[in-house]
């Protein structure tokens, strides 16, 4: 055992239940990771899909396996969690899906196909049919991706202007990322009025946009029709889902043109009982916890890596939008050199360099215990 693993696992020791922490797993316990030769890591990067996103809370854990012991009727599942979600979130219907992902891949294909059989099938053929999808230029990103993969083909725009120009019979819905706002000329609230101006589906993402909690409300207050969010992130449910929100008749299209159906575009964006009933657990665990008291526990925790990284300079932000929570941004001088070397060190500890001068430590997914040994690692790399 190297001296740098040992004081890391006597320091583990002092923390009240850390034997779960960073990949050890505890005694008596079988380490699949260890088994596969994967090494674990600390997360203070964010809810990156690539960095497995968020851990689940045993409570979720608990309802996943439950779901896991009887057969069921998946179509009867989705139709009874997505009336609950629905309800809690003051939709008019909800669809899990294995992701905000796919999400927008249903949500482009009940736009575009409804609950046509026909055309349902012929996906991602869109000959003959409504699948021009309408967004700003400035909103182009990877994940349309999904978006085209359903045969819809993307008319860029810029103002209020081009998209009524834009707008024609083959128009299937205006989309909105919500991540871009700051970098479109047309925001949120004017885009949903010229959808609904021209009689079009208005369509969000807002997959990263939770917290604040009002975010689930304000996209349907405003007037979308349709809004994608993910199950992973700050909900700590199972990594590969999310859920669609909106009208009915459009959540319903949504469904038929995914799993289980067979010969339809979502057939691969398969979502399990497991992960079914897991994000309806996570979003009301979610939905009871006091989002005070874990905004402070946030702030907490990014003042515990400030002290122990001093004298440093350390400050706390919380960006405008998307994973709007409290940060830690940290001046260094070889921000890329102090990635590496957390990530090579042990415990193995991912961050983030997105500034020449500083690095950013997400704290939003560590457990008790872990932020004071980001800090301490930290401290020792820097």
């Amino acid at each position: 055992m190297t001296a740098n693993r040992r004081r890391f696992l006597q320091s583990l020791a002092a923390v009240p239940g850390a034997a779960s922490l960073s990949g050890f797993a505890p005694a008596g316990e079988r380490d699949v990771y260890k088994e596969l030769g994967v090494r674990p890591l600390i997360n203070a990067a964010g809810t990156y899909t690539y960095l497995s996103a968020s851990r689940m809370p045993r409570e979720v854990m608990e309802a996943m396996d439950a779901a896991s012991r009887q057969y069921v009727n998946l179509n009867e599942l989705h139709q009874a969690v997505g009336r609950r979600i629905a309800e809690l979130l003051g939709w008019d219907a909800a669809l899990v899906t294995s992701g905000a992902a796919a999400a927008l891949l249903l949500g482009t294909a009940a736009c575009v196909a409804g609950t046509d059989r026909e055309k349902i099938r012929r996906l991602p053929d869109t000959e003959g049919m409504k699948n021009e999808v309408i967004l700003q230029k400035a909103h182009r990103n990877g994940y349309d991706h999904l978006v085209r993969a359903a045969g819809a083909r993307l008319v860029e725009v810029e103002t209020a202007e081009d998209v009524e120009r834009a707008a024609g019979p083959r128009t299937a819905c205006l989309l909105f990322f919500n991540v871009h706002e700051p970098e479109g000329k047309i925001k949120a609230a004017e885009f949903a009025a010229l959808a609904k101006k021209l009689g079009v589906p208005a369509f969000v993402d807002a997959a990263a946009d939770v917290p604040p909690v009002e975010t689930y409300a304000r996209f349907r207050t405003l007037g979308y029709d349709l809004a994608a969010f993910s199950g992973g992130k700050a909900l700590r449910g199972p990594q590969c889902s999310g859920f669609l929100l909106g009208r009915k008749d459009l959540v319903a299209a949504a469904a038929a043109n995914g799993s289980p159906n067979t010969d339809v575009i979502g057939r691969a964006s398969k979502i399990g009982k497991e992960e079914i009933v897991g994000v309806w657990a996570a979003l009301e665990r979610f939905l009871r916890e006091d989002p005070k008291a874990r905004w402070r526990e946030w702030e907490a925790r990014c003042e515990a890596i400030a002290a122990l990284v001093a004298p440093a300079k350390a400050e706390v932000f919380v960006p405008p939008i998307a994973n709007a929570v409290p940060h830690l941004r940290v001046a260094c001088a070889k921000p890329e050199e102090v990635v590496k070397r957390l990530r090579e060190g042990e415990p193995r500890i991912e961050i983030r360099a997105p500034l020449a001068d500083a690095v950013e430590v997400a704290v939003w997914m560590l457990d008790p215990g872990e932020a004071e040994i980001v800090g301490r690692r930290l401290r020792e790399v820097l």
